[in-house]
């Protein structure tokens, strides 16, 4: 059987949080990367698989999944030897969707309006409200984590895996104040332990704050 495809870039949260999975359990992909910059993503061929020209796109042997939440929970079904990572008990599962719903419905979305404006709109003068936006986010990140270690429970799961891809390159446009939020301080250094975090996504994860602060940079001259 062929390996799963893995379309993306990996400066993207979205794609690292699928990067982190697939790596938590065991499942080799081949990562074909999208060069969005020459519009690779809006060439037909690509847009047949997604529509909405956004990376990740996984193709399974001819089963095309779009959105990195919605590919990582296939994964899990099909490809995990067991639940701990996203459990079948209704109520533990739906505490990591809620988080996944954050991660995309608040978290990278803060973040991503950000990005947006200096990259495409070539503003570098990003509104103190955004900035402010992604510390909100913050904090109701340290909330999740008042009562266990993990943003659903004593153990990680995917929801941990999507949103440290997402919060750890939004740390260097706001930076985590360790002492504002030590719970959500404490969470990132744990995740940043696992043996895979630095070459699957720590990295380009600072790849991204390079590039969008040389960006602002450039910008201000």
């Amino acid at each position: 059987m062929p390996k799963p495809i893995l379309y993306g870039i990996y400066v993207s949260p979205p794609v690292r949080s699928v990067l982190l999975v697939a790596k938590a359990i065991g499942l080799d992909l081949e990562f074909r990367e999208v060069n969005l910059g020459s519009g690779e993503n809006k060439t037909p061929e690509y847009l047949e698989k997604n529509p909405q020209h956004t990376v990740p796109t996984l193709d399974d042997n001819g089963n095309i999944i779009c959105d990195s939440h919605a590919i990582v929970t296939y994964l899990i079904g099909k490809y995990a030897t067991d639940d701990s990572l996203y459990p079948k008990d209704l109520y533990k599962r739906a505490l990591v969707d809620q988080r996944l719903h954050f991660d995309s419905g608040v978290l990278f979305v803060r973040l991503r309006a950000i990005i947006r404006q200096v990259l495409y709109q070539n503003n570098p003068n990003i509104p103190q409200e955004k900035l402010d936006d992604l510390s909100e986010a913050y904090g109701f990140l340290d909330t999740f984590l008042t009562k266990s270690q993990y943003l659903s429970g004593p153990s990680m799961t995917i929801a941990d895996l999507c949103c440290i891809a997402t919060t750890s390159s939004a740390q260097g446009l706001v930076a985590v104040d360790s002492k504002k939020y030590p719970n959500l301080s404490a969470w990132m250094k744990r995740m940043e332990s696992l043996p895979y975090y630095e070459e699957i996504n720590g990295k380009h994860a600072k790849q991204l704050i390079a590039f969008v602060n040389g960006k602002i940079a450039e910008l201000k001259k």
